[in-house]
């Protein structure tokens, strides 16, 4: 095996370090409604989150080969290409994570990377194909998880419309505990995935590895990484998740939960990248509305709107001048 040269050993802990700091902004998400029905106590839900997430990771590499082989042209960048990519994705979310906002590692990860490619070789290293699958990500997590947190209530209610509502509560809340499970699992099989690719690309261009495989390892790795992240510094936005979006109930977690869950999941199936963040707020935004508009607190849901929406050009122009400076400074 090829030796690890400082230049590569700095670009992986750069890489785990924004892993980290998925597992600070992102993972939350997958136990915020879980946590704030009191279904679990918040390190009951970490550690199942942890072990799910886990699963979620190992459970396919669809989502990986995207980021690691689609997003921008291997053969056109470096590490620093890399390395740069990482800088603007951990300030962008250490600032956002600051004020309790959850950030989409996704947007970060796709934008950094574009940022950071264009700074080393232009436009033209840009490929379409992981583009077409990050635009199919954004009317997934937009639009098929509001839809499909809408349905998900709609039935729900339905079905306990005659039942005392002692009894709802206590029966979904053993439910909302199957449901947070199932949405640790599928933020697995997608966000987890997104760094793993981003790793493994690294160890191709460092010489390492030959050709783009994911190894156990690097599964391994990422996935603890993430979950050492989560239990650090997920607190903040849990609650702006579970609690401040809409107020919910153990069968309105459990509709959110499941909504957004099947829905990431179909995307990783089908090797789409999209952000857990942006699928469980639209699903909570939609079991919220079936209470009726006032029911869900929008000057919240527009400041995570606000994040959204910055992530994208901050991330591309925080990674693009790191890597301008890191060259510069290598002169």
């Amino acid at each position: 095996m090829p030796d690890v040269t400082a230049g590569l050993l700095l670009v992986l802990l750069l890489i785990l370090g924004a892993e980290f700091v998925n597992g600070w902004t992102d993972a939350p998400n997958a136990i915020a409604t879980v946590v704030s029905t009191r279904s679990l106590s918040p390190y009951q839900a970490i550690v199942m989150a942890a072990v799910f997430n886990l699963l979620g990771v190992l459970s396919g590499t669809a989502v990986a080969s995207t980021i690691g082989t689609g997003i921008i042209d291997a053969r056109a960048v470096d590490l620093t290409t890399l390395g740069g990519a990482m800088v603007g994705i951990i300030l962008w979310s250490s600032v956002a994570a600051r004020w309790g906002l959850p950030t989409s590692e996704s947007h970060a990860l796709v934008a950094g990377l574009a940022g950071a490619g264009m700074a080393t070789a232009g436009p033209d290293v840009l490929l379409w194909t992981g583009w077409k699958k990050v635009l199919w990500g954004l009317l997934f997590s937009s639009v098929l998880g509001l839809v499909a947190g809408r349905l998900c209530i709609g039935l729900v209610n339905g079905l306990a419309r005659r039942a005392h509502p002692g009894r709802v509560r206590g029966l979904f809340r053993g439910l909302q505990i199957l449901s947070s499970a199932f949405m640790a699992f599928s933020h697995g099989s997608n966000d987890g995935q997104k760094f793993m690719g981003t790793f493994t690309l690294a160890l191709v261009l460092g010489g390492v590895l030959p050709a783009f495989a994911i190894p156990f390892p690097v599964m391994l790795v990422c996935a603890a990484m993430m979950a050492i992240g989560t239990l650090t510094g997920g607190w903040r936005i849990m609650r702006t998740m579970g609690m401040r979006i809409t107020k919910l109930q153990t069968h309105q977690g459990f509709a959110a939960e499941m909504a957004a869950a099947s829905t990431i999941e179909l995307a990783s199936r089908l090797g789409i990248p999209l952000s857990t963040t942006h699928t469980i707020t639209t699903a909570i935004v939609g079991v919220g509305s079936a209470r009726g508009v006032r029911a869900v607190r929008w000057g919240v849901t527009f400041e995570v709107v606000v994040a959204w929406v910055l992530t994208f050009p901050i991330c591309a122009l925080a990674s693009y001048l790191s890597v301008a400076l890191i060259r510069w400074v290598g002169r």
